[in-house]
């Protein structure tokens, strides 16, 4: 694993919504300025970097019920139409970049 990794890798929060957890990156100052074009659900979908609990049962009726390996088209089309867990996850990765922030605005007033 590349530095870069490891730092993008601390940037990950866990996000429990019902059954299932998401996996997302904690957007970057500069990637938080950009995203302010966007909606911020669309805008996060890109950070959602892995799950589970998620089987094809719980996308669509008749899927397996058998968990599957992240995918992330698969992924940006379910959650799309399912704002109920898409908004769990803008909430709670939101709230990753404030306290990030307020450690940064803590480190710097020392």
């Amino acid at each position: 694993m590349s530095l870069a990794d490891k730092i993008r890798k601390a940037r990950e929060v866990k996000v429990e919504v019902d059954t299932f957890t998401f996996t997302v990156r904690r957007p970057t100052d500069l990637e938080m300025i950009e995203l302010q074009k966007q909606t911020a659900a669309r805008a996060i979908l890109p950070f959602i970097v892995d799950w589970s609990g998620v089987s094809e049962l719980s996308m669509f009726d008749g899927g397996s019920p058998h968990p599957l390996p992240f995918d992330q088209e698969a992924c940006a089309e379910w959650l799309e139409d399912r704002l109920d867990i898409l908004s769990k996850i803008v909430k709670e990765t939101f709230a990753a970049y404030q306290a990030h922030k307020a450690k940064i605005e803590q480190l710097t007033k020392n």
